[in-house]
């Protein structure tokens, strides 16, 4: 039977050394309250103390003075098992500065593994991660020194090659909903994702863990059986924080109560951008690198396809698909859940603006590990002449991989979207041409790269055609490795292009 506590019984109630799974994305579906009482606790008594911290994708705010970012700061974490780490800047710099042990590998692996752990399985197999850096044999799923627990091991079963991940053990779950009902079930009404919430409760249970729900109000009504997410015998503790309008607004197009047609997709978009045009150095130049990149590459749209878009450089590819008018005889998916609609920019990342459907995280990921998508667009940090993409760590910071091992998996069409250098760099549209006005410092195409987070050669070996788009030019993947494809108008392919690699591009394209 649930009981309704306060959010200080709440974190009361988790024990020293716990490993505490949390059901969020990034921002999204974030117990706030329940992380706020956790460190309020551990500032003064010094416990909960070595948290193990489990979580498919990231749980941060990109705030170091909100969210788990503060107990981990304050030194309550041993440990961090997660596929985002972006988000959670005390948690990259108690990683990076070997504080903790920290682990990042792929996001639909980790969601499959909870739910695997639900039915009591032991572990899990996996194609995803084979050939990048979560294969011992390529890379390491540990972000440092300190980090020496074997994530993951190569097994061959039947002729085939799978990482064998074991699920997690999980001691306490924490998880947002909106409304607890007469017998502690929970809907998800306000929510814009429910992430693995069902899945993850049920994986505690199994373990004999403790559920506790951040619910805004509780209810005399019982919810629809269809509206509830977690039933009632799965939770343990129900925490009721009123909403507050002033801290987070909620907004109606992304948890489905107002459906947004593709007609008024722009203006919804522009309400939820944060991010701003990239002024150069401080300078006021406008750089346009953005834009041009999102216009060649939503011209790889096609009436009927079903598509992936990322977050930063790739989210322009909605703008200019919203532009061309195709926006409307295509269907967008996102990996937290959301089909159909548009991704949510910004801070927003995970939600969908007027979704037709928002489905389990895990369920997502078994729809993209099938190849049902066509195509998808997403950034890169660096890219090598094998075509292999680093699109999750860097000398001095880490960002995680994310869903991007699962998104580029299976999909027919992969399009990375992705500067031809960074630091500085200015590009322009000038009449029909485009315009680098500035270099930047640092290249994104070289012979060789800090990470595998997209192997090449997996990919010319499930015969899908890959896409490097940049503001100056398109190259293509090749069995031989990157060529190029299109230099755009205004751009000399010898001086801007060939003489700035530090290798051999196949050839020259039409």
């Amino acid at each position: 039977m649930f009981k309704i506590v306060t959010p200080r019984e709440a974190a009361g109630v988790i024990p020293d050394n716990a490993r505490v799974a949390i059901n969020s994305f990034l921002a999204l579906s974030n117990p706030e309250e329940l992380h706020d009482a956790i460190y309020e606790r551990f500032a003064e008594t010094a416990s909960p103390k070595g948290l193990r911290l489990f979580c498919p994708a990231g749980f941060g705010v990109w705030d170091e003075g909100r969210c788990a970012d503060r107990y981990i700061k304050a030194g309550a974490v041993a440990e961090i098992v997660a596929g985002h780490y972006g988000s959670m800047p005390a948690a990259v710099e108690a990683a990076l500065s070997d504080g903790i042990e920290a682990y990042n590998l792929p996001l639909g692996m980790l969601s499959h593994a909870v739910r695997a752990a639900a039915s009591g399985r032991e572990w899990i197999l996996s194609e995803v991660g084979i050939g990048i850096f979560a294969d011992p044999r390529t890379g390491t799923c540990a972000l440092n020194r300190v980090s020496k627990k074997e994530q993951v091991r190569v097994v061959e079963i039947e002729g085939g090659e799978y990482l064998l991940f074991k699920t997690p053990k999980i001691d306490i779950a924490l998880i947002k909903g909106t409304t607890a009902d007469p017998n502690g079930n929970i809907s998800f009404e306000r929510e814009y994702l429910t992430v693995d919430a069902l899945s993850l409760a049920q994986a505690t249970k199994r373990n004999g863990g403790k559920v506790i729900v951040q619910v805004e109000r509780v209810s005399h009504e019982f919810s629809r059986p269809r509206n509830v997410i977690i039933p009632g015998i799965l939770v343990d503790f129900v925490v009721v924080c009123e909403h507050k309008p002033s801290s987070s607004a909620y907004n109606p197009a992304l948890s489905g109560d107002v459906h947004v047609p593709a007609s008024h997709m722009d203006y919804y978009v522009n309400k939820l951008s944060t991010t701003k045009r990239k002024n150069a150095a401080g300078s006021g130049e406008k750089d346009e690198t953005a834009d041009i990149i999102g216009e060649r590459a939503a011209r790889e749209l096609k009436p009927g396809h079903i598509v992936n878009i990322g977050i930063g450089i790739p989210e322009s590819v909605g703008k200019y698909a919203s532009k061309m008018g195709i926006l409307k005889d295509i269907v967008t998916t996102v990996e937290a859940g959301g089909i159909g609609g548009l991704p949510a920019p910004g801070v927003a990342f995970g939600a969908t603006i007027g979704a037709d459907m928002i489905c389990d995280m895990a369920t997502q990921f078994d729809f993209y590990d099938g190849g049902g998508l066509d195509i998808c667009f997403l950034g890169g940090l660096e890219a090598d002449m094998k075509g292999n993409v680093n699109a999750h760590k860097l000398e001095g910071g880490f960002s995680g991989i994310g869903g991007f091992a699962d998104i580029t998996f299976a999909t027919k069409t992969i399009v990375f979207c992705m500067s031809f250098n960074t630091k500085g760099l200015v590009a322009v549209r000038e009449n029909g041409a485009v315009s680098v006005k500035r270099e930047g410092s640092v290249p994104k195409f070289k012979k060789e790269i800090a990470a595998i987070s997209f192997s090449g050669a997996n990919a010319v070996k499930r015969g899908q055609r890959v896409l490097y788009v940049t503001e100056r030019c398109v190259f293509e993947l090749t069995e031989s490795g990157l060529a190029l494809k299109e230099v755009y108008g205004g751009i000399d392919a010898n001086r801007q292009i060939k003489a700035r690699l530090d290798f051999e591009l196949i050839s020259a394209g039409p």
